[in-house]
């Protein structure tokens, strides 16, 4: 057990260096979401009306921010790591599939809990967005619950992937999970197969909870799904467990 927690301790300490030293992950993680809700409180502005409420808005799409930037850098950089053929050292110097992915969940959690706070506080800021120290934490959990998941989905992703191109089919199918998950059309309008589908995004599940907590509601309010969240996440943590393997 001791061996098996030093191991994980020393994967997550070399994935962390290789983040320090890898400038422009950082600045794809950090810097690009900042921007981009930096054009979406100008695209705000331009329709502020009496009638359009931006805190609806705002905060799930920080969180679509967290889901999609997570899960392209770590897909990206797991792929390039395949290539370059770090995971299969890894494998003959022993190191188990529970060691290897927890390692790199660790050490990439960092980063999104980075990510996930500078969103927040960038939102909070620009769009002068009243909530108590509650609300604010517990917005700033689901983003994180989010952005694990991310984090997650981008390690399975990369065990079918041999290729940094073969990754590019899956952007889409992240932008599909914004429009179902009720985030830009709420969930009562879409079509009723359309609603079946939201199912199968995380976003949906986090957005539900932002809903609540947008307008002053608890976090618990919607506890189930709250719960899907973790849930959703542990599943594919054993998915990727699963189809962890060295490359052919």
């Amino acid at each position: 057990m001791a061996g098996s927690l030093n191991r994980i301790l020393a994967m997550t300490g070399r994935v962390l260096n290789q983040l320090q030293r890898d400038r422009r992950q950082i600045a794809l993680s950090l810097i690009f979401p900042l921007v981009i809700i930096y054009f979406i409180k100008i695209l705000f502005d331009a329709l502020a009306n009496p009638f359009f409420d931006a805190s609806r808005y705002v905060v799930p799409y920080g969180g679509f921010l967290v889901h999609f930037i997570t899960f392209l850098v770590t897909a990206i950089v797991l792929v390039a790591e395949r290539t370059q053929g770090t995971l299969d050292r890894m494998f003959v110097s022993g190191y188990s599939r529970l060691e290897i992915i927890s390692g790199y969940l660790i050490a990439y959690s960092v980063l999104a809990t980075l990510q996930s706070l500078l969103i927040l506080l960038e939102l909070s800021w620009l769009f002068s967005l009243v909530y108590s120290f509650g609300q604010f934490a517990s917005i700033y959990l689901i983003m994180w619950l989010l952005a694990t998941i991310s984090l997650i989905l981008g390690l399975l992703v990369s065990n079918f992937c041999r290729t940094v191109g073969q990754v590019l089919p899956f952007f889409p199918l992240i932008l599909i999970s914004m429009i179902v998950s009720g985030v830009l059309i709420p969930f009562e309008q879409l079509p009723g197969w359309v609603q079946v589908l939201s199912y199968l995004s995380p976003l949906f599940y986090a957005n539900e909870v932002l809903q609540v907590l947008i307008v002053g509601g608890g976090l618990f309010e919607k506890w189930a799904m709250l719960a899907s969240l973790p849930a959703y996440g542990l599943i594919l943590l054993a998915a990727a467990m699963l189809t962890l393997r060295e490359l052919d």
